[in-house]
């Protein structure tokens, strides 16, 4: 504000990943995977929501995951941390739309960050002896996946300059070959469900 006098953008992408079964994951690095990756981003959008209300005109983007679409086993808390962001953000795209301010969603696939780094990676501080062997597996394949991942993250930076650009810019976006099938199982799945207890949803209403 002091140095442009205005804000036009804001893109939420800190986050942090919490990796273990969620019986390893104490109550502590739960408040803290929620932390950082669901209330960070409500504390920062809070900040510049007054700004854009007096602008009436902004963009609040918020980066998500496949992990938000479709969760995994060992990351229930961190998928937990990002539905719930991709929920509060459908909410709020309507509370702040009379203002002129546009959300966008955005689910990227595995890309290339440190996100997968030693130093970033969280490990469960709980040890369950039932989950002892897969966890050690988990732990294994994760390390080997940082440098590997297919995407390219200065490609998405430039993706989200061009959804910014754009009037209107989408709710939503796709990000990344691999969570566009995440995505298209979702929808596969949902319409399953929809279909095998069609009939018993559709009975639950009042009797007239």
């Amino acid at each position: 504000m002091e140095r442009f006098g205005r804000i036009d953008v804001l893109v939420n992408s800190a986050g942090a990943s919490f990796k273990g079964f969620f019986e390893e994951m104490s109550p502590e690095q739960v408040d803290r995977q929620l932390a950082a990756n669901l209330v960070g981003p409500m504390n920062v959008t809070r900040a510049v929501l007054p700004v854009m209300r007096r602008q009436r005109s902004g963009h609040v983007i918020a980066i998500s995951s496949g992990a938000g679409l479709i969760g995994f086993e060992y990351s229930s808390v961190y998928a937990a941390s990002k539905a719930g962001l991709a929920g509060w953000m459908s909410a709020l795209s309507a509370e702040v739309a009379p203002f002129g301010i546009h959300t966008t969603m955005v689910y990227p696939g595995f890309f290339r960050t440190g996100l997968a780094s030693a130093a970033s990676l969280v490990w469960p501080e709980v040890s369950v002896d039932d989950y002892a062997e897969r966890s050690a597996a988990q732990r294994v394949w994760w390390e080997s996946q940082d440098g590997q991942q297919v995407g390219d993250p200065y490609k998405l930076a430039a993706a989200l300059v061009t959804i910014a650009e754009e009037d209107p810019p989408p709710r939503r976006l796709i990000a990344g070959a691999d969570v566009i099938a995440l995505a298209e199982r979702k929808i596969a799945e949902l319409q399953v469900d929809i279909a095998a207890h069609r009939s018993l949803s559709e009975s639950l209403t009042f009797d007239d």
